[in-house]
């Protein structure tokens, strides 16, 4: 076994401040940017040393504007990173510039430790020891090498099992036991990272989700020695799934006697496989590098820029969105709304393959049905909660002029495009809030309000697109009709669809954009 830790895997909501934490203010290298393996629209992100070599790969799994977790038992609570004992004071002094509030230094096991937390508030733990060296040294330019982080020195482990945790790793995963002080018994691999476990019985239970640390990956040396582990694991029932491949490395997860999630994985083909030293972390890669996934996913996946980058700097809004910015922006804006139980990427690819120049905002609705967002409560499949539909199209409409004002948006290049029960919204905020939206495009979309005030709505040009396989497409014509009764300019189109939006859809939608434009 080549023993150590091979990586450690976290959760963050914000990628872009997680980009700026871990790039802007730690100095690591950014190595790798993919959809993740598990999930192809989940963004994972690997930050690592100069070469991306195992020991110093800190990875994250994206989970955009997803629920906060909780570190707690059957989880890792900390990790460190290793630095020169001498750099404590570059760190704390970098921490205060930065705004950050330090903890430390303080001693722990003889090494002297700064504590800080990152935007999700995972504790970060800088150590200073010389026990560790980088093996391909990376520096940024406000980090001088010498003040540079080395690899991962370690992580904390909340065990309600501590004894049976320790053996584990000592029997199957080449540790040792090192120290002990008070509830923390230390564990040191032979390349001398280091795991603490602590005793965490009567702590409160752990939460999945964003801010927490999702595993820890030891380093095997080959496919034989994954299959060896596994056989042994297996023979003590410590149920280790089967193997996986990651193209970076193959690797086999088992969860320990105290829940918490160890994976083992290869040092090879590692992160050189299909990028080259000079250009690593600079593209995005689809599981499977499948051309087609990978043009989804530019779309789809979060985007960020790298600091010191022009970025979009999101404002507190009534409603969670997002931004997709292409290269070359055409100047028109899609304001994308999705429909029942999706969220706010359901309709990114849509919106691109429309107008592939355009700004997409897309924005996700507030009400939950089983956990799932949609926009206004229903009482049943055809009637709908009539205050809340009022109060959350206030809401929008307040979003809206919030949007348009931090964001810099022209109202006159501003389409809106919603898809049912997001369509839904859209024609109701024709009726309750005149004047805000002038153009709009309401895919598999029926009234709701059953009584809607009579105002102008001349101002607007719509496009309603029914399906022709759709059980709800009677329902396109009477809100056509009362739509136009409203003075507003109507087309409505019929394609060879269901109820859900497909690529029949989109000249459809051109057609009328080139027109109305």
């Amino acid at each position: 076994m080549v023993a150590g830790i091979h990586h450690i895997t976290l959760i963050t909501r914000k990628v872009q401040a997680n980009v700026d934490f871990y790039v802007g203010f730690l100095g690591l290298r950014l190595v790798k940017r993919t959809g993740g393996f598990e999930d192809a629209t989940q963004l994972h992100l690997l930050y690592g040393d100069a070469k991306g070599s195992p020991g110093s790969l800190i990875t994250f799994l994206v989970w955009e504007d997803g629920s906060p977790g909780r570190a707690g038992v059957g989880q890792v609570g900390e990790i460190s990173l290793a630095i020169n004992p001498a750099s404590i004071g570059f760190w704390l002094t970098r921490a205060l510039s930065a705004g950050l509030k330090p903890e430390g230094p303080s001693d722990e096991f003889g090494e002297p430790v700064l504590r800080l937390k990152d935007p999700d508030g995972v504790i970060v733990k800088l150590v200073g020891t010389n026990a560790l060296q980088a093996a391909a040294p990376w520096t940024s330019d406000t980090i001088p090498q010498e003040h540079a982080i080395r690899r991962i020195r370690g992580a904390t482990l909340f065990s309600e099992t501590p004894e049976e945790t320790q053996a584990i790793l000592v029997d199957h995963f080449d540790y040792r036991p090192l120290a002990a002080n008070g509830a923390i018994s230390r564990l040191v691999s032979a390349p001398g990272d280091i795991l603490d476990i602590r005793d965490a019985r009567g702590f409160w239970a752990s939460a999945p989700g964003t801010g927490t640390v999702d595993h820890v990956a030891f380093r095997a040396s080959d496919d034989a020695e994954l299959q060896s582990v596994r056989t042994v694991l297996q023979a003590v029932s410590a149920w280790p799934t089967a193997m996986h491949d990651r193209k970076y490395f193959r690797s086999l997860y088992v969860r320990e006697p105290g829940r918490i999630l160890f994976e083992l994985a290869t040092d090879a083909p590692g992160m050189l496989i299909d990028e080259d030293e000079a250009t690593l972390g600079t593209r995005l890669f689809a599981p499977g590098d499948s051309p087609k996934l990978l043009a989804e996913l530019n779309v789809v996946l979060p985007q960020f820029s790298m600091p010191g980058e022009p970025r979009v700097i999101y404002r507190d809004l009534p409603f969670i969105h997002r931004f997709f910015t292409p290269e070359q922006p055409d100047g028109n804006v899609f304001i994308l709304l999705h429909g029942s139980g999706a969220n706010e990427t359901t309709m990114l690819p849509l919106g691109h393959e429309i107008d592939p120049d355009a700004t997409l905002l897309t924005v996700r609705g507030r009400a939950l049905e089983e956990g799932a967002p949609r926009w206004f409560r229903r009482n049943g499949p055809m009637t709908f909660d009539q205050i809340d539909i009022a109060s959350e199209a206030e809401a929008f409409a307040a979003f809206i002029d919030g949007a348009i004002h931090a964001y810099g948006l022209d109202p006159e290049r501003i389409v809106y495009v919603g898809y049912s029960n997001g369509a839904n919204l859209l024609n109701a905020m024709l009726s309750l809030h005149p004047h805000v939206i002038r153009r709009a495009v309401l895919l598999r979309s029926m009234a709701v309000l059953e009584n809607p005030p009579t105002i102008d709505m001349s101002d607007v040009d719509v496009l309603v697109v029914a399906g022709e396989k759709d059980l709800y497409g009677p329902y396109a014509q009477p809100l056509a009709e009362r739509l136009r009764d409203g003075g507003a300019k109507v087309e409505l189109a019929t394609v060879p669809a269901g109820h859900e939006f497909d690529d029949a859809d989109v000249p459809v939608i051109q057609a009328w954009l080139n027109k109305s434009a």
